[in-house]
């Protein structure tokens, strides 16, 4: 999108469809996407904003709304049940781009990265994930802690469900739209495990899948609980083997939306 050209028509069908989870993020959401809409407007395709707002009890709808009005390529999606799986399946079920893109509300990957995951940088695969991990990459200010915890839950990860990548929990991926149709509505995790099981499914299909190593600034109101969090995740890793034991990643599930594991 250039300055003369900054939305894509709902008949039109955009390059990037740019996908973000909000709960409660009626303070860190509008620099953000400030600064997301300071990046389309400099670019030469066009893109559209998705962002779901699952539950929130703030006033996260209306600021969304406020940049709706002046930005026609922005919308919103609102569901009253929470959890980041959730929104993530809406979103993405509902994104027009070609690539579509998960983007975390509090941007700890600078938007401007988001040219490494699409053409020509994106080229010959079918999901890019952003990692922290991988040669190139690099992290700014995340506590030891925090980073050894992280380290700890991707042996069990690699162990347990999706042995060869070294970072699956990192807030930023991007799909061919046909992957992400294929996949999303196989997805049942609602919260933080989603993303082990969005790529075991995608191992299942045989996608070819790629980590690309991005710049990360640790972002200290982080809404992550490092041990709830990182407990409940371990309890989703054995729902995805059960899972998929139980033959769910066969066929999507019946009913609407997503389901818990």
């Amino acid at each position: 999108m250039t300055r003369n050209q900054k939305s894509s028509t709902r008949n039109s069908k955009p390059l990037l469809s740019i996908v973000i989870p909000a709960h409660n993020e009626e303070q860190r959401l509008p620099g953000s996407l400030e600064k997301i809409v300071a990046f389309l407007q400099e670019q030469d395709y066009e893109a559209e904003v998705i962002v779901v707002d699952n539950g929130s009890q703030d006033n996260t709808a209306g600021m969304v709304e406020d940049f709706m009005a002046r930005y026609p390529f922005i919308s919103l999606i609102r569901d009253e049940r929470r959890g980041k799986g959730l929104a993530i399946k809406l979103g993405m079920l509902a994104g027009r781009g070609e690539y579509l893109f998960i983007c975390d509300a509090d941007l700890s990957m600078p938007i401007e990265e988001v040219a490494k995951f699409l053409p020509p940088q994106f080229e010959g695969y079918d999901m890019a994930i952003a990692s922290r991990e991988v040669e190139g990459a690099r992290r700014y200010g995340e506590p030891a802690y925090r980073h050894l915890m992280g380290r700890v839950f991707n042996f069990l990860v690699r162990l347990l469900a999706v042995p060869g990548f070294q970072d699956t929990q990192c807030g930023f991926k991007c799909f061919r739209q046909e992957v992400a149709r294929d996949i999303f509505p196989y997805q049942t995790m609602e919260g933080w495990g989603f993303d082990v099981e969005v790529l075991f499914i995608a191992r299942k299909r045989n996608y070819r899948i790629v980590e690309v190593p991005i710049n990360w600034y640790y972002m200290a109101n982080s809404r992550v609980r490092p041990i709830k969090d990182t407990l409940g995740m371990l309890g989703e890793l054995l729902k995805v083997r059960l899972n998929d034991w139980r033959g769910m990643y066969l066929s999507p599930p019946s009913e609407g939306g997503a389901r818990g594991g």
